[in-house]
């Protein structure tokens, strides 16, 4: 595993901690929820989440009050010092990665361009 103070400054609010605390709590050999990019969505690439049941080699793993995101080296990258949230509002309920790189959005924060 990277250590994430010398690849990519990622941070996990407390509330996507707490949040990925729940999530993992309903899966039984799960240990870490995965942050990756992939190309698509309406901005060119878009955010994913699966539950991991261990981190790779080269994931960059982020740990906040126990909870574990893990980011592989590519995906990292294009989200390096990005903040990773849980918010709840009139869209919805999901994750919001705050992502520096990013020079547009769509509407609802899923998908992205740099």
């Amino acid at each position: 595993m990277t250590d994430t103070a010398t690849i990519a400054k990622i941070e996990m609010s407390e509330r996507a901690a707490k949040r990925i605390h729940a999530i993992l709590a309903g899966e039984a050999e799960a240990k870490a929820l995965r942050l990756s990019v992939d190309g698509g969505g309406c901005s060119g690439l878009q955010y994913a989440y699966t539950v991991e049941t261990e981190p790779k080699a080269d994931d960059i793993v982020v740990e906040r009050d126990g909870a574990r995101l893990v980011v592989d080296s590519i995906s990292a990258a294009y989200i390096a010092g990005a903040r990773v949230d849980y918010v709840e509002d009139l869209m919805g309920q999901s994750f919001r990665v705050e992502n520096p790189n990013a020079t547009a959005s769509c509407g609802c924060g899923s998908s992205f361009s740099v």
